[in-house]
């Protein structure tokens, strides 16, 4: 600790677990964001510093464990870090979990603001592109605990390659065909990518029906979910479903031959709600 310039507080076990656990004050500098977590809001840190000026106080420390080489990771304090160094701070109270593994369960330490579906997944990819650096021989089903879902890698994929795609409309079917592979997760991190290929293919149809849609005159904000509802294979489908891949590949051979021509207004009247999703 004193290596790293910072001061400890107090140490304790947690009441649950019985984990050792550090209070202490560390140099904001030598604190960093986890790579794999979301993005910066600006917003949300701007807004986050004027309460903390106003009230004079910083009372929810960050979490930090160990980074490689030197220093710590944040999993999931970014917007904390950012508004105390927008405020000029030098230091930062945080508390020290030594099991660097923690940085990866991300998801469920990050609550300052609920994830909506891209960051999930956009985290999710990056966790597991850290994975195959560090484990790429061991089972992908071993990092479930992380990933939380087959489905956000294949989505985490896509999102990268076209950032303003809409995954919420898929992420229904993807769920339900996807699940963690018990081949090394280098091997598995291939099959996402070729599903992802396969995901975007399928969107690029699915737009372009959207378009036909729009120039007949049929207004919906939930026109993508109506389409993806109407060539979706797997409510016919009793028993086990197809691979992922298969699915897609209907998914988008029905998309490519859809008749715009057959859509009426008040086909767009069942439930199709909306999705949440980039909000």
């Amino acid at each position: 600790m004193k290596q790293e310039g910072g001061v400890v507080v107090g140490a304790y076990r947690d009441p649950l677990g019985g984990h050792a656990l550090v209070l202490a004050m560390l140099p904001i500098d030598r604190i960093q964001p986890t790579p794999f977590q979301r993005d910066l809001s600006e917003a949300h840190h701007k807004r986050l510093a004027g309460v903390i000026e106003k009230t004079g106080r910083f009372l929810d420390p960050v979490i930090a464990v160990p980074a490689p080489g030197d220093g710590f990771w944040t999993p999931n304090g970014l917007h904390r870090l950012e508004a105390m160094r927008r405020l000029g701070a030098r230091s930062i109270t945080a508390l020290i979990v030594p099991e660097r593994e923690v940085a990866r369960q991300i998801l469920a330490l990050n609550t300052e603001k609920a994830h909506n579906l891209k960051e999930r997944s956009l985290e999710v990819i990056r966790i597991a592109k850290g994975l195959v650096e560090e484990s790429p021989n061991e089972p992908e089903a071993s990092f479930a605990f992380y990933l939380e879902d087959a489905s956000l890698v294949t989505l985490g994929i896509a999102y990268e390659q076209k950032p303003k795609f809409g995954g919420g409309a898929y992420h229904p079917v993807l769920r339900r065909v996807e699940t963690f592979s018990d081949e090394a997760i280098r091997a598995a991190m291939k099959a996402h990518e070729k599903r992802a290929g396969l995901l975007l293919e399928l969107e690029e149809q699915v737009a372009a029906v959207v378009v036909k849609l729009k120039e007949r005159g049929l207004q919906s904000p939930y026109l993508r979910s109506f389409v993806v509802a109407r060539i979706n294979p797997l409510r016919w489908i009793q028993g086990e479903f197809p691979p992922a891949e298969k699915v897609l590949q209907t998914m988008r051979d029905r998309a490519a031959r859809f008749n715009t021509e057959k859509i009426k207004p008040q086909d767009l009247a069942g439930g199709f709600a909306p999705v949440a999703d980039e909000e």
